[in-house]
């Protein structure tokens, strides 16, 4: 194989100096970005509102990790460090979200803004003194619900003839006497609902009252009931039933203070005997009327009983009914007799001799008639009217 002369062999390049700057510088920058970046990306750990992650987060500043990591924060919550110090790989970053919870201390309610997660740390911002009691475990987290916190009070009970000065924290009157170790009976009384909030100088008073079950008979009253009647003169009243009052057995549960009755219960009631109501018949017959009476003629049996009439101080309205029903009965005659009966006279007596206990001359004197009829309507049906109202309405008096 021939010889190659130094002219025919390749070349080998020498490296031009000012590439090798620029790499040097290209590489330079890029270990420079890599110290940035590592330096940038650190692992925090983030408690957010009690729930606890470590994350690996790019940033420089507290800001930065939260933005990073989606967590907002607004004016009023808390972020420990403050989100524009500068975080430090293997930081621990807190955030307390701000928000509105409603607080009922000693019965008054309030809403306050809190970034506290705990009932403790919620008293604590609050500046409770030692000494209360809460309606959740101090350790609960604070939710929706309203927390109730009891501080410490005292409460004057009166129970049993003893006053009783009590240093408590219990929030209710229900629980200051559980506090207080007094069992309330089934009927004892309390001068203050027991779920009323027990404040600072609340006098409570507790009445022993004993339920003593007993029996009694009672009245039942009657009833008055009125019936239109028309064979009664209008105006006129007559008890038809007398009214009679009831009876009942009552049980019932006496409550007694001190052996004093204050109230009672009504437990079982047996009527035993039935109240009977009293009927009163009300007269609605008015009477015929008076422009249909005939004049009255001196010296006749009609003109001896109108003026009998007017001197018991009846009017013509009467006088009208007596002139209607002697008219019906015998046409005013002193001797008219009904053959079939035995009635006599102008009243239409039966028998006619009962007008002997006016006159002897009861079979002729029209005067004695009249004034035994007048005597007969007045003790049976009151008035002319009355007696008129009977017998237009069945045939008799």
């Amino acid at each position: 194989m021939p010889s190659s002369s130094p002219t025919d062999r390749p070349r080998r390049r020498l490296p031009d100096r000012g590439r090798l700057a620029a790499q040097a510088v290209v590489l330079a920058l890029v270990v420079a970005g890599t110290s940035a970046f590592a330096a940038l990306n650190k692992t925090i750990t983030l408690d957010v509102d009690g729930s606890v992650s470590t994350v690996n987060a790019f940033g420089r500043t507290v800001a930065d990790v939260l933005e990073t990591q989606g967590v907002a924060v607004a004016d009023g919550d808390l972020v420990v460090p403050a989100p524009g110090q500068l975080v430090a790989d293997q930081s621990v970053v807190v955030v307390r979200h701000g928000r509105d919870v409603v607080v009922e201390i000693d019965g008054a309610q309030q809403t306050i803004w809190t970034t506290a997660l705990t009932v403790d740390e919620v008293v604590a911002e609050l500046g409770l003194r030692a000494g209360f009691r809460a309606s959740a475990s101090r350790s609960a987290v604070v939710g929706r619900d309203v927390l109730r916190l009891s501080t410490v009070k005292t409460v004057h009970l009166v129970v049993d003839g003893h006053t009783v000065d009590l240093s408590t924290t219990a929030p209710t009157v229900r629980e200051v006497l559980l506090d207080a170790d007094v069992v309330l009976g089934e009927y004892d009384r309390v001068s203050v609902a027991l779920d009323a909030a027990a404040v600072d100088g609340l006098m409570v008073l507790v009445t022993r009252v004993a339920g003593v079950a007993r029996s009694e008979t009672t009245t039942m009253p009657f009833e008055t009931v009125h019936e239109d009647d028309a064979t009664l003169a209008q105006g006129r009243e007559v008890v038809s039933v007398r009214g009679a009052e009831g009876t009942r057995a009552v049980t019932y549960l006496a409550f007694e203070v001190g052996g004093v009755e204050v109230g009672r219960s009504i437990l079982a009631e047996v009527e035993v005997t039935a109240p009977v109501n009293e009927v009163v018949r009300v007269g609605t017959f008015t009477g015929p009327d008076l422009s249909s009476v005939a004049p009255v003629e001196p010296g006749t049996s009609r003109a001896i009983g109108y003026e009998l009439l007017l001197a018991r101080g009846w009017d013509d309205t009467e006088w009208a009914c007596l002139d209607a029903l002697f008219a019906k009965e015998s046409g005013w005659r002193v001797n008219a007799l009904n053959s079939s009966s035995g009635a006599y006279g102008i009243p239409q007596a039966l028998p006619g001799s009962k007008m002997a206990s006016v006159a002897d001359d009861w079979q002729t004197n029209p005067a004695t008639q009249i004034t035994w009829g007048l005597n007969y309507i007045t003790g049976r049906y009151g008035t002319p009217c009355g007696a008129w109202a009977q017998a237009d309405a069945k045939g008799w008096y």
